[in-house]
């Protein structure tokens, strides 16, 4: 078997040098470029196997190395890398067809790894499809380098661009809609609307007309017909969140207009058709529902065309120097404040702490910590109560010396939040065990604060 020739591009000699010495030593043929023109010269005199190349280089950048690439739908693997592991960069490198990118400082099995792999691609010619649409119109702000979020970048590249229904699922808080929106605006659909719809906060009587909308005298007070979300999204994108809280009857008519992309208005006799992009979130595990008889089989087999899992905050710790970097440049602009950073023990307070609410518990600690730092840097003691759990009161409410009703409060919402917690904050199945209706207990999360 002849040695397959890999062509490492990359502006920094060290690096070439260290990757001709790698790659030579795994018996590959190694050639070596300085920068994207010199690349596309000898891509077109020694027809390389696999391609690995910088993104970042001045005059002809790694991105637009790819591109060109593809115009010449050549069937080369393309390994891209970065010191810098954007969401849109991730984003865009997947949509054009990379094999695969890697940060810097990266794991050298793991790219040997992924060349061996890109060779066997290369070997079989599996063909990669350009993108004619590369441009985003959407910024959408998904933070984090770790391992974990990489691999939502990469399923965010590879899927944004085809019309296959995506189920996004996740715990509360972990980012769920960015991810849809990151979808629907890395795809040919951008310039069309993007709707969302909360299953959660609409009684089953009002949902059905929230999605398919009514004729005129097709309930008392439809004083005039009104569209639904489904005619609204035609020829972009409909996001359904906190999808597996719809009832079983609502399910049944969503089948229909997700499966053969028709409908019928409340009250109206005329079918109306419509071309949408289904996305859908979720933060329960929509099979055991399935067993459970909660959910229909048949419509959880119909979103679940590609499963879009998100890592929960506890499991991506390292991501959190950037996420709170993130929050506090948000929130310093929005209350015209200037917090520096966290000291280096309540860095340790963060880094240690489970985020049971993931991200947006985050982001709503660095919120508090920026209104109430008594100076430049958030100390452990802006942050300790936040990420203490309320001393409960079913040791001894008297000696509280509350109100009644208050002590009562306190209980509920702690029983309350505990049964949600538990539950995954799947409504329903809180609701029931709870033992009171999902319209109740909407309520009392509304009342009690835990929105």
């Amino acid at each position: 078997m002849s040695q397959k020739l890999v062509l490492v591009v990359d502006d920094e000699e060290s690096v070439r040098q260290f990757l001709y010495d790698v790659l030579t030593d795994e018996n590959y043929r190694v050639e070596t470029a300085v920068n994207g023109e010199e690349c596309l010269d000898k891509i077109k005199r020694l027809k390389p196997d696999v391609l690995v190349t910088d993104i970042r280089m001045p005059e002809l950048d790694g991105i637009t190395l790819l591109e060109r690439i593809k115009e010449w739908q050549l069937n080369m693997p393309v390994i891209l890398m970065t010191a810098f592991g954007t969401t849109d960069v991730a984003i865009q490198a997947m949509k054009l067809g990379a094999f695969d990118y890697i940060v810097k400082p990266f794991n050298l099995e793991h790219f040997l790894n992924l060349v061996r792999r890109a060779v066997v691609q290369s070997e079989t010619e599996a063909a990669f499809q350009p993108d004619q649409q590369s441009e985003s119109d959407g910024a959408i702000n998904i933070i984090g380098n770790s391992p974990a979020m990489q691999k939502v970048y990469k399923d965010i590249g590879r899927v944004a661009d085809s019309s296959a229904t995506v189920l996004i699922q996740g715990e509360s808080g972990t980012g769920k809609e960015l991810v849809a929106r990151a979808i629907h605006y890395n795809s040919s659909r951008r310039h069309k609307p993007f709707i969302k719809i909360n299953c959660a906060n609409l009684p089953d009587n009002l949902l059905e007309s929230e999605l398919f909308g009514y004729e005129k005298g097709a309930f008392t007070g439809a004083t005039q017909a009104k569209q639904g979300k489904f005619e609204l999204a035609h020829q972009g994108t409909i996001f359904f969140d906190e999808i597996g809280e719809i009832s079983l009857s609502t399910q049944a008519k969503l089948l229909r207009a997700i499966q053969e992309r028709e409908f019928d208005r409340v009250g109206g006799t005329q079918t109306i058709k419509v071309d949408v992009r289904i996305l859908a979130a979720t933060n329960r595990e929509l099979s055991r529902s399935v067993k459970e008889g909660e959910f229909r089989e048949d419509l959880f087999f119909r979103l679940n065309v590609v499963n879009l899992v998100l890592p929960p905050l506890r499991e991506r710790k390292e991501d959190i120097p950037l996420l709170v970097a993130h929050f506090l440049a948000k929130y310093n602009k929005e209350f015209n404040r200037q917090v520096k950073g966290f000291s280096p023990d309540a860095t340790k307070l963060l880094l240690n702490y489970d985020w049971p609410g993931n991200v947006r518990e985050l982001a709503n600690v660095c919120e508090r910590a920026v209104i109430m730092a008594g100076g430049t840097v958030i100390l452990p003691e802006d942050i300790e109560e936040i990420l203490t759990p309320p001393k409960s009161v079913y040791a001894d409410p008297g000696e509280q010396n509350l109100p009644l009703k208050q002590i009562v409060a306190d209980v509920e919402r702690q029983v309350i939040l505990k049964v949600l917690q538990e539950h995954n904050w799947c409504r329903t199945t809180a609701a029931r065990v709870l033992g009171i209706s999902r319209r109740s207990l909407y309520a009392k999360i509304k009342e009690l604060g835990l929105e």
